[in-house]
């Protein structure tokens, strides 16, 4: 596993005599983020097991030569788990790649911003501004059966980012480049593979974004 902060991508210092938190030198205590180095049914097996009551979003069915490139959880024995990551690529919508990651988080974990480019630990802020504005649902995908609206709140120009809520936890839905991110405007199911994870997932080679500085 590799292990990084989920806020800022940097090095994580493990416990010790000094400290029993894992901490990040430039945000603090944080709970690690571990990223399996393949992925594949096992992997995500034990993801899932590590995630207790955070659910690992994963469109389902995949959309046509979509395959999964990577699972990751942010937590550790002592604390359990406070977010968890999963991506996805295949061809974008508007022709090319295009690359997914979809986040589940506790509020102020960070992880979720920073994929989506943001600056902070929470998302609030910039979903503020957009119902602040009356500003209707930018898209719409289901979570546990349910209609669940998203905002897009992304800044950066190389990606789409959009966030809601499902289970009273942050779900963003972060795509490269940011034409990719038409995917979600398109009836988009989502799964959690932390309660059945479908023997016909495919997967694929791992997936840069969840590894260091998005």
């Amino acid at each position: 596993m590799a292990v990084s902060c989920p806020r800022c991508g940097g090095p994580m210092r493990s416990p010790g005599l000094m400290s029993s938190d894992w901490r990040c030198d430039a945000c603090g205590p944080m709970p690690p983020l571990h990223v399996a180095e393949h992925i594949g049914p096992q992997v995500v097996e034990a993801a899932a097991a590590h995630a207790g009551g955070v659910p690992i979003w994963c469109p389902w069915p995949l959309p046509l030569g979509w395959t999964v490139t990577g699972v990751g959880w942010a937590g550790d024995d002592r604390g359990g788990a406070a977010a968890t990551a999963l991506a996805c690529t295949g061809p974008g919508p508007l022709g090319g790649p295009a690359d997914v990651v979809l986040v589940a988080e506790e509020p102020g974990v960070g992880m979720g911003n920073r994929f989506a480019g943001l600056a902070g630990p929470d998302p609030g802020p910039y979903l503020a501004d957009a119902l602040d504005d009356n500003t209707a649902a930018h898209a719409k995908v289901k979570a546990d059966g349910r209609p669940t609206p998203l905002w897009a709140v992304g800044e950066a120009a190389d990606r789409s980012a959009y966030v809601g809520e499902a289970r009273g936890l942050w779900l963003y839905a972060v795509a490269w480049p940011a034409d990719a991110g038409y995917l979600f405007t398109d009836d988009v199911v989502l799964h959690d593979l932390t309660e059945w994870l479908p023997p016909e997932l495919v997967y694929g080679a791992p997936s840069p974004y969840l590894r260091g500085a998005a």
